[in-house]
């Protein structure tokens, strides 16, 4: 599944010029500063309790967004339409671990995601098992 692309609204007239190599004595220049404050917005006061969620837990969404979803609740919604790890929906948005988290601790107490463990390796049949039933199947 290949996430969304972003498109800018208004394309970028003139290129950016490119940064100068620092000279001695001097600080390096900095990189595009990112806003924190859009953070806070999209994950408001940090007063609610978080889910306990791992990078590899699964989400799976129930239903469409509804209308009064913000909307980075909105994409996760249309993402997790087949079953997607926290780490790939933090990649996929471009939003860090922690943010991700906080929404998706909403939309499960909303009951519109459920978040699944991974699927452990031991818990898979075991080879011989897997072997009975197929050589009961080629004698059918």
């Amino acid at each position: 599944m290949t996430p969304p692309q972003r498109r800018r609204r208004y394309p970028k007239a003139t290129p950016e010029p490119t940064p100068q190599p620092a000279k001695e004595g001097q600080n390096p220049p900095e990189g595009p500063k990112k806003n924190p404050e859009r953070l806070y917005v999209i994950t408001g006061p940090d007063g609610a309790e978080r889910s306990e969620l791992d990078l590899v837990t699964l989400i799976v969404a129930h239903a469409d967004p509804p209308p009064s979803a913000t909307p980075e609740q909105a994409a996760l919604l249309r993402l997790c339409t087949a079953p997607l790890s926290v780490a790939e929906l933090s990649a996929y948005l471009s939003l860090p671990f922690s943010v991700v988290t906080v929404l998706l601790t909403e939309l499960l107490t909303a009951e519109l995601v459920t978040a699944r463990a991974p699927i452990i390796r031991q818990a898979l049949a075991d080879r011989s098992l897997l072997e009975a039933v197929m050589h009961g199947l080629q004698k059918l």
